[in-house]
């Protein structure tokens, strides 16, 4: 078990290694697979930049809702890049072994907490939990 785990992590830092596993997929999925990746990437980098965003501008919310809300865009962009690592690994993987893509809940997720924050942010500017 401990031997295929490291054998995983192994795949994620090395390349060369992912290309040993099955057979070369088409040129075109490899390419597909990697807009994805930079697709993820590009996301975790405006959630970053959303919670630094946050913290700075949006100063008439209260501190706490703030923070918190700051806290959380960059906790999600920081997770999200490294998604897309694991999801680009998994199906490159797939591809090569002539397998499904494999499927992610990270999409619904992100969706609940954009949305959950973008309600909370805007609730707090209508009730009144501005200063």
């Amino acid at each position: 078990m401990a031997a295929r785990a490291w054998s995983t992590v192994l795949m994620y830092l090395s390349p060369r290694r992912l290309q040993r596993e099955g057979t070369t997929p088409d040129y075109r999925f490899s390419l597909a697979n990697e807009r994805t990746f930079l697709a993820w990437v590009r996301t975790g980098l405006a959630l970053l930049a959303g919670g630094i965003a946050v913290d700075q501008f949006l100063t008439d919310l209260t501190p706490g809702l703030r923070v918190t809300v700051a806290v959380t865009l960059l906790v999600t962009g920081a997770l999200c890049a490294l998604h897309a690592v694991r999801h680009w690994v998994r199906c490159e993987l797939a591809m090569r072994r002539d397998r499904d893509l494999p499927v992610s809940r990270v999409p619904l997720l992100l969706g609940l907490i954009a949305g959950t924050l973008g309600a909370a942010v805007a609730v707090a500017f209508v009730v009144g939990g501005a200063r």
